[in-house]
């Protein structure tokens, strides 16, 4: 008679386990692979979190600004409201395992940023992901809309992170996502009676348990919904949300309410009240009247603001940083041994065209594709050095017509 199988690890025969599966030398029960299984799980995991935490470069809030400095230009306020924020949550992952010895528990401090079209809201995010070395995504509020209806569920903005960090759902659950144009899900009106805000209120009511911290199934392509799809196990948690938008109209309920305060000292703060920003003033309350729900607000908790844009700032913009656009256009030529150059009072052009356009940095680009287009395609023609003019650049804009950039 054959000797009986035995398990190699726990010694237990054939007939005494579920299941014994064969080896080269050995076997092993169903038993002890599960538990196997467990130890290179938790082996697998804690590697992933040391690798992550070697990945993450966490900076202080002096070292983030400084780095933003080289980005953006102008924005003190917000530079410093964003390097405080990005820094307390970060330091918050990485001391995770330390927070059981006392009962105080850090809380997420998701970002909302108020401030005009080309300001610098993105690349605000974008520049600090860059600098702490996380997935960075930015998603659109307004192709968002309640489950059931034509659009995005909310749950694709976790889609989008998921495809930044190639489906690794660790790296994925530090990133920051961007949502932009927030503003634009605020709640149509105050009688919902009327019709159902699937892109308003209900957007706003599905990115409450987000935004908080939970476990959401995500598909992984994004998109809708349905019952036989795959989904992938995301905790939100440690996901740090930058929301940014606009908020056409938010300076009369900021101005109506600044104005109804006569009680102390309010009326001779009046006289002090830079009416040329209001933005600066903006508080919950100026968004909640916009049409933000309280719940949305209170996840939402740090507020900041940027400035609109002067002409000296937009000429910073256009020259001063690491990667501004002169800079670009510089480096591009260059790459057809040509030399360009442009005087100062040709930069300053640009700059009033682009305050015309109401634009802010982003018409900027705008303009520079239009006025170099030409140079660009006659690039052969052009030996040694390209020096460009006022003059030649307001030749150039009189036969474009400005309501393109509308």
């Amino acid at each position: 008679m054959s000797e009986q199988n035995k398990c190699s690890f726990c010694g237990k025969n054939e007939n005494e386990v579920s299941i014994l599966i064969a080896g080269l030398d050995g076997h092993i029960c169903n038993n002890c692979a599960e538990q196997a299984n467990g130890i290179v799980t938790q082996e697998l995991s804690h590697k992933s979190q040391e690798q992550l935490e070697e990945e993450l470069v966490l900076h202080s809030p002096k070292a983030i600004k400084e780095f933003l400095d080289q980005y953006v230009i102008g924005q003190d306020e917000a530079k410093k409201t964003l390097s405080v924020a990005v820094y307390n949550h970060y330091k918050r992952i990485l001391n995770q395992r330390e927070e059981g010895e006392d009962d105080v528990e850090i809380q997420k401090s998701n970002v909302i940023i108020a401030g005009e079209t080309g300001t610098g809201k993105t690349l605000l995010a974008k520049t600090i992901a860059r600098l702490l070395n996380v997935p960075f995504t930015i998603v659109d509020a307004t192709v968002l809309t309640q489950a059931g209806y034509v659009g995005e569920d909310v749950e694709s903005i976790l889609s989008r992170l998921l495809q930044d960090a190639d489906y690794n759902v660790d790296r994925a659950e530090r990133g920051i996502i961007f949502i932009d144009e927030i503003d634009k899900i605020a709640r149509k009106g105050d009688n919902p009676s009327i019709t159902r805000d699937v892109s308003g209120e209900g957007v706003q009511q599905a990115l409450l348990k987000i935004l908080e911290g939970s476990i959401v199934n995500v598909p992984p392509q994004g998109g809708r919904k349905h019952p036989d799809q795959k989904y992938i196990q995301v905790n939100t948690t440690n996901i740090l949300f930058i929301a940014g938008g606009a908020f056409v109209g938010i300076k009369d309920k900021i101005s109506s309410r600044l104005n109804t305060s006569i009680i102390g000292y309010s009326l001779a703060r009046k006289e002090n009240i830079d009416k040329d920003n209001l933005l600066k003033y903006v508080n919950a309350q100026d968004l909640r009247s916009f049409g933000l729900i309280p719940e949305l607000i209170g996840r939402l908790p740090v507020l900041t603001y940027l400035n609109p844009l002067e002409k000296s700032v937009l000429l910073k913009i256009l020259i001063e940083p690491k990667n501004s656009l002169i800079k670009q256009y510089v480096k591009l030529f260059a790459l057809d041994d040509v030399e360009l150059k442009i005087d100062d009072e040709a930069l300053e052009t640009i700059v009033d065209y682009a305050i015309d356009l109401g634009l802010g940095a982003r018409g900027l680009r705008s303009l520079c594709e239009v006025i170099f287009r030409d140079y660009m395609f006659n690039i052969e023609d052009y030996k040694g050095v390209l020096n460009i003019s006022k003059k030649e650049i307001e030749e150039k804009m009189k036969v474009v017509d400005l309501t393109r950039f509308n």
